[in-house]
This record gives structure tokens, C-alpha cells and sequence, in this order.
């Protein structure tokens, strides 16, 4: 046998893919001599956002996309509000329980100090007045005037005692309020009889 040749495929030649070319539009101008001739019009230079615009298109695919998209959106909406006025009101909820932790912490602190018996008398002492068995007290009281009632008459210096009926005053101001129309800043005290 002889030697054959080796059959190869058919092979097809694919033309490269150019860039798209852009046709110059053209107008015919008349001449004032002879035949019309054919001059080339220049369009206008082409921005990035004109020809950004100009590729884009439109398939089945991208109006589904787009139509998914606002129906995410409106679905997605109002439960976004909702988280968002949730995360509000935890926000308040969490400043008034800080509030509120840091009043327990003073509170707290104010009970550890009554715990000290030092405190305690320190306090028995300012407030109250008190002194240890054996201590003197001044109790100095500010300005050299002398006092006086309300009404302007002088306080004595002498102890007296009253003497009231009190149970008939009792009645007596309870039978007033009771059975009276006037209005409370109307009312006078009852004029009791039985003082001496």
C-alpha cells in the first residue's frame, strides 16, 4: 500500500470581529460651476454618558430583574419602618433603663453611708440636733432682733400655759365644715366660748 496523504478537516476561516464602524453622514452642496459633488458633514463629538446610554439594551431578562427588584422594595418597605421604630424604642427603653440603674446606684450608696454609725451621728447632729450626754449645744440664731408673731406682737419670754376646751372646739369645727356652702378660704375658725 501506498502511502496516502493524510486527510485533514475542511477548515473555515471566521472573520475577526472589528469595531463597529460609524458612517459619516454626507449632503450634497451644489457648485456654482458645474455638477453637484458629495462633502462629508461632521457630526458632533459623542460624550462617555451619550454613548454609555446609546449600548444599553433592554432584554426579557433585565425587565424581569427590574420588575423583582421594585417588588422587593415594596414588599421590603414597611417592614423596614418597623425595624427601624423597634430599634427606637429599644434605644429610649435601654436610656431609661440606664436611668434607672444609675438611681439604684445612688440609692444603694446612700444606704451603704446609713450603715456607718459615724454617719448615723454625724446626721443626728445636723438634722435633728442631738448631742452626746455630756456635750453642750449652741444653737445660735442669726440676727440680734427680737421676734415676733405674725401679727407683729412680741414674743415673751415667759412660759404660759392656755387653757381650751378642745373637745368643744373639735365639734365645733367639724359641725362647720361639715355643714357649710362656703368655699374653704371662706371658712373662720369657730369663736369658742369656754376659754379663759
Amino acid at each position: 500500500m501506498a502511502d496516502r496523504p493524510k486527510r485533514t478537516a475542511p477548515t473555515r476561516t471566521v472573520p475577526k470581529p472589528t469595531a463597529p464602524t460609524r458612517t459619516v453622514p454626507t449632503r450634497t452642496v451644489p457648485t456654482r460651476t458645474g455638477p453637484t459633488r458629495t462633502v462629508p458633514v461632521a457630526m458632533p463629538a459623542e460624550t462617555a454618558p451619550e454613548r454609555w446610554l446609546r449600548t444599553i439594551r433592554f432584554s426579557g431578562f433585565t425587565v424581569v430583574m427590574l420588575g423583582v427588584l421594585i417588588l422587593a422594595v415594596i414588599v421590603l418597605a414597611p417592614n423596614l419602618r418597623i425595624l427601624i421604630e423597634q430599634r427606637q424604642q429599644i434605644a429610649a427603653l435601654q436610656a431609661a433603663v440606664d436611668g434607672t440603674s444609675a438611681s439604684v446606684d445612688a440609692f444603694n450608696s446612700e444606704v451603704a453611708r446609713w450603715q456607718d454609725p459615724a454617719y448615723i451621728a454625724t446626721q443626728a447632729r445636723e438634722r435633728l440636733y442631738y448631742v452626746f450626754p455630756g456635750d453642750i449645744s449652741y444653737l445660735v440664731v442669726a440676727g440680734s432682733h427680737q421676734a415676733a408673731t405674725p401679727d407683729g406682737a412680741p414674743i415673751s419670754t415667759e412660759v404660759q400655759t392656755t387653757r381650751v376646751d378642745w373637745l368643744q372646739t373639735l365639734l365645733a369645727s367639724i359641725y362647720t365644715a361639715g355643714l357649710t356652702d362656703a368655699p374653704p378660704d371662706q371658712l373662720v375658725a369657730p369663736v369658742v366660748g369656754g376659754a379663759q
